[in-house]
């Protein structure tokens, strides 16, 4: 085949005749190797004699085709490599940039030792309000606690001996106020009874003083006759005035009974061998004003206990709270950090566990001072991804500068070194986002159209 397509390129006018190649190899040897070449491929003479037409015209095509296709091979690398920078020139976009999200940092609020309230292992996810962990300190001061209880015991068992006390001046003193008011009845009748005398010796020394003066004025005109002496006259005279005394007397008397009487019906007693008011009613408003007494004490006792009772409620959750503590936590995400084991003593405040917030998951980039200049809080943001995932849409809601980035970030913007100036972006929907922290990629924003 080769010597044929040789033989083909060959210049048909030095080509010598059929008849001519015949003889030759008849003569020589290298005629007979010809002839056998050409009684083998005899066959293929005729469906190979296009190609024989057209190998010239392939050949010199070849080489065109070639340089055609370099050129177009090289101006298809220059395009895609120029087309990088001028995108990079067109476009505002960040050096480097990392899907990130918040961190909350449990703290324990006491110390003690750390009791593990469920099983946890790295990157779980846990709901608010999961009770993570439990800290326990078993040896909480409860001296207020105990002398709290002791006095609230003290004031309880000191309680009914007060009641009983005040039940039984109360129960003599309404004995004595019973006895008071028997001696009061019996003084008005007293005084009733006395009046009634009184009133009695009045008309009968009234009843004397009409007969002395009756007998006055006999004696007055038998002294003008001369039949009574005049001794007789002063005698009667002196009887008349003697029975005006006694009936004056015996009106006084019933003025001042009136006045005790007076006096009794109101409680006080008027006499010559006690005060106003008698011993049963003196020791009636001793006993009144020693119940009195007794009651105040229990009503202070009551109020006492009752407020020994709420501080030491008060006393036992704050006991509690220090005694022991449960580690919740505040959102919804996944562990990021275990910073102690169960078992471990801690100290009030020590952190306890990262949570990963996945509902403020945000993407942190670093731009270059010229992009960083031209961006504004609000603007539209595209982050995409490294890994060739869909891209994110956000909003700029942080241009944190040359500034120390934030200690609350999973991931800190710090190791993406290149470029000092940092952007945050919120993503518009955080959910597909599905705590994917670590994803990196680079943020497109969007340009502004400016005013002419």
């Amino acid at each position: 085949m080769v010597d044929r397509l040789r033989a083909a390129s060959v210049d048909p006018a030095s080509t010598p005749s059929p008849h001519e190649t015949k003889s030759e190899t008849k003569t020589d040897a290298k005629g007979l190797q010809e002839a056998l070449h050409e009684q083998l491929f005899a066959d293929d003479e005729t469906g190979h004699a296009p190609e024989a037409q057209t190998a010239p015209e392939s050949g010199r095509r070849w080489p065109h085709l070639q340089r055609g296709a370099k050129i177009a091979i090289g101006l298809a690398i220059i395009a895609v490599f120029g087309w990088l920078p001028l995108r990079a020139i067109w476009e505002y976009s960040s050096v480097e940039a990392v899907l990130n999200s918040r961190l909350v940092t449990l703290r324990t609020p006491i110390g003690g030792r750390v009791v593990a309230a469920q099983p946890i292992t790295d990157q779980a996810r846990l709901g608010a309000g999961t009770v993570v962990l439990r800290v326990v300190n078993s040896r909480g001061d409860r001296t207020r606690l105990d002398d709290l209880r002791r006095q609230k015991s003290r004031l309880e068992n000191e309680r009914p001996s007060l009641a009983t006390k005040l039940a039984a001046a109360q129960a003599a003193q309404k004995d004595l106020a019973r006895q008071a008011a028997q001696f009061r009845e019996g003084r008005v009748l007293q005084l009733e009874a006395r009046i009634a005398e009184i009133q009695t010796s009045i008309e009968a020394a009234a009843a004397r003083r009409d007969e002395a003066s009756a007998a006055v004025e006999r004696a007055s005109s038998l002294a003008k006759s001369g039949n009574i002496s005049t001794v007789e006259l002063a005698r009667l005279t002196r009887e008349l005035s003697v029975s005006q005394q006694t009936e004056l007397g015996a009106r006084k008397r019933l003025d001042a009974a009136k006045v005790e009487l007076t006096a009794a019906r109101s409680g006080s007693f008027l006499g010559d061998s006690y005060n106003d008011r008698p011993s049963s009613v003196q020791r009636e408003e001793e006993m009144r004003q020693r119940a009195g007494d007794l009651e105040a004490d229990l009503a202070r006792t009551d109020t006492e206990i009752a407020w020994l009772a709420n501080e030491t409620i008060i006393e036992e959750v704050r006991f509690a709270d220090l005694s022991e503590a449960n580690i919740t936590t505040p959102v919804a995400g996944r562990v990021w950090e275990m910073m102690t084991s169960p078992g471990e003593d801690v100290q009030a405040g020590q952190p306890l566990l990262k949570i990963l917030d996945c509902s403020g998951a945000v993407i942190t980039a670093n731009v270059t001072e010229s992009v960083y200049n031209r961006l504004q809080l609000g603007d539209r943001a595209t982050f995409e991804p490294n890994d060739g995932g869909e891209p994110i849409s956000g909003t700029v809601v942080n241009l944190t500068g040359a500034a120390g980035a934030p200690a609350n970030l999973a991931i800190n913007p710090d190791t993406l070194s290149k470029e000092p100036y940092r952007v945050t972006v919120a993503p518009r929907d955080a959910a597909p986002l599905a705590c994917t922290v670590g994803r990196t990629g680079r943020v497109v924003f969007a340009r502004r159209e400016t005013a002419p």
